[in-house]
């Protein structure tokens, strides 16, 4: 028997998942039924573009449905570890500055179910986040990266 892998994920993240599922169960799955339905007055099926439409869109909001059902089942609660509050770890937010002369970035560190660089939250998977994980705040690392490498300094941990 396959282990199922564990998505750690923030309680706010999860919430996030549980509202999305929510949504496409209650909403979505029965507008694209509407659609199908009213695709199919239309008639001939095999020439009828709105129906094949309507059935790849249910597909792949099935499919979406699926995938959140299995990552909240198998969620892992990051829990804040209060006591040691300059390393960085999962559901932290480091600042850093890129060396010689970089401009602050800041970044919480997340799993890769809620990961969004748009909202400044990077997957534990990814390479800058592999590379500071369990280290602390004055710390320079060299980060591996597609680009190259780069070394940064970690000036904050929240």
């Amino acid at each position: 028997m396959s282990m199922e892998k564990e998505y750690p994920m923030t309680k706010a993240g999860k919430e996030k998942l549980e509202q999305e599922l929510e949504y496409l169960k209650t909403v979505k799955r029965k507008e694209v039924v509407e659609r199908i339905q009213i695709a199919r007055s239309f008639g001939d099926l095999s020439e009828n573009s709105e129906y094949d439409a309507a059935k790849d869109e249910q597909a792949f909001v099935e499919s979406r449905i699926q995938m959140l059902e299995n990552m909240i089942r198998n969620a892992k609660i990051i829990e804040e570890d209060l006591e040691s509050t300059d390393v960085v770890s999962l559901g932290r937010t480091v600042t850093f500055i890129e060396l010689p002369d970089g401009e602050e970035e800041s970044y919480t560190i997340v799993g890769s179910a809620e990961a969004d660089p748009f909202e400044g939250k990077i997957s534990n998977d990814s390479p800058i986040a592999k590379s500071l994980i369990g280290r602390r705040v004055g710390e320079e690392v060299t980060v591996h990266t597609p680009g190259g490498d780069m070394v940064v300094k970690i000036v904050a941990v929240k």
